[in-house]
């Protein structure tokens, strides 16, 4: 049986009972929240009464933003004006009810509202407090603002990038927010551990987390490279290989996938050739070698290329669209993606791309309206219409 089929019927959620504080906005934090969210923690989203901005992001239909529910299912809205004292003791109650906190304001922004961990952990010692940031909390650079393509930018990323584009000199331009997105399963990471931690100690901590060194850590080989005297490769180790109809990706990552591939397209006398015979050989013959392949890859169509690598066992793909890659049956066998709703009708979102067989993964299936929650969770912590209620009473009998 696979773990998908056990998956089937399963309803306890890992991170059931937990109730978590988001503060954060755009990507990053609410990525991270989100994995909370489908883990089973219940998560508060805190919004100003305009709502946080990707509510206004496309795709839209009637006002309502996919990207924004993307990010954000199954989660509360509550909106609360951080800048009022009321708003600020609504936070408070709310913290003492909480197990995470997770914001990602500039470094500061809390602490100038008193709502920042030192000041919240004295009305809950047990609270995980994760802050997201460009740069981290506390350094030169801390209060700098910061958006992914910046740190893209900052953290040499871009530029390693650039490194293996042959004949270019000017940076790419890129749309997709890697740093957001890792940032913030990095961020989940270490909200998890922490938890696991607080199980042993019953106290909570701060989490820093840094996007420019998240980014960072996507950068092993260079990391290490930059540290040491060591010659660029000649061109990419690994890019698109032309066939008759299109290009496929190719990746040579073991002797056995080299020996394969030399034997797919008739040359398996290059496997004792001392241009290729070893690994830092291929390296520095990479191009005479390619070259090799693609005289073999530009008689066959794509598809006829592919399933002829498969059969030899030579890591190979097409290259697709996202539509494309979305309408593989293999995420179709998986159940990767989910129907959710919101106001502007039904959409699909991503799963969590990990399985469990003792717990639901599965994202809740609808998106909050602004503001959905607010009087509900007042009245959970005594403040209806903006007055407090006295400790020790409710709002029927105050």
């Amino acid at each position: 049986m696979q773990l998908a089929d056990k998956h089937e019927g399963t309803t306890t959620k890992a991170f059931a009972g937990l109730r978590v504080l988001d503060f954060s906005t755009t990507i990053a934090g609410p990525h991270c929240t989100r994995m909370l969210a489908d883990m089973g923690a219940e998560v508060i989203k805190i919004e100003t009464d305009g709502g946080e901005t990707m509510r206004t992001r496309p795709p839209l239909r009637n006002g309502c933003s996919t990207a924004f529910g993307q990010l954000n299912v199954g989660k509360k809205s509550v909106v609360l004006d951080l800048k009022s004292e009321d708003g600020k003791e609504a936070v408070r109650r709310l913290a003492a009810t909480s197990d995470i906190l997770v914001e990602n304001f500039r470094p500061g922004v809390m602490r100038r509202l008193r709502l920042d961990y030192d000041s919240l952990r004295q009305v809950n010692p047990r609270l995980i407090y994760c802050s997201i940031s460009g740069y981290g909390q506390t350094g030169p650079s801390a209060e700098l603002p910061a958006y992914a393509p910046v740190i893209h930018a900052a953290s040499g990323y871009d530029m390693a990038h650039l490194a293996y584009q042959p004949g270019r000199n000017r940076p790419d331009y890129c749309g997709i927010y890697h740093a957001d997105v890792v940032t913030g399963t990095y961020g989940f990471g270490a909200i998890a551990s922490a938890l696991y931690q607080r199980s042993v100690t019953g106290a909570g901590q701060h989490i820093d987390v840094s996007m420019l060194e998240t980014m960072l850590s996507l950068t092993l080989t260079e990391l290490q490279s930059s540290q040491f005297a060591v010659p660029p490769p000649p061109r990419p180790m690994f890019g698109p290989t032309e066939t008759a109809s299109g290009y496929v990706m190719i990746t040579i990552a073991s002797e056995k996938t080299f020996q394969a591939l030399m034997g797919v397209i008739g040359r398996p006398d290059w496997v004792s050739d001392p241009r290729f015979a070893t690994y830092a050989a291929r390296r520095a013959n990479w191009a005479e070698l390619m070259d090799g392949v693609e005289i073999w890859s530009r008689q066959l169509s794509t598809d006829a290329c592919l399933r002829v690598l498969g059969a030899a066992g030579v890591p190979a793909s097409a290259y697709r669209s996202v539509s494309e890659a979305l309408a593989d049956p293999q995420l179709a066998h998986r159940q990767a993606l989910s129907e959710v709703r919101d106001e502007g009708g039904s959409f699909q979102v991503l799963n969590l791309p990990f399985r469990m067989s003792g717990a639901d993964t599965a994202p809740a299936k609808t998106v909050s309206v602004l503001g959905e929650h607010t009087d509900a969770l007042r009245l959970e912590i005594g403040l209806a219409d903006g007055t407090a209620i006295p400790p020790g009473k409710t709002a029927a009998t105050s």
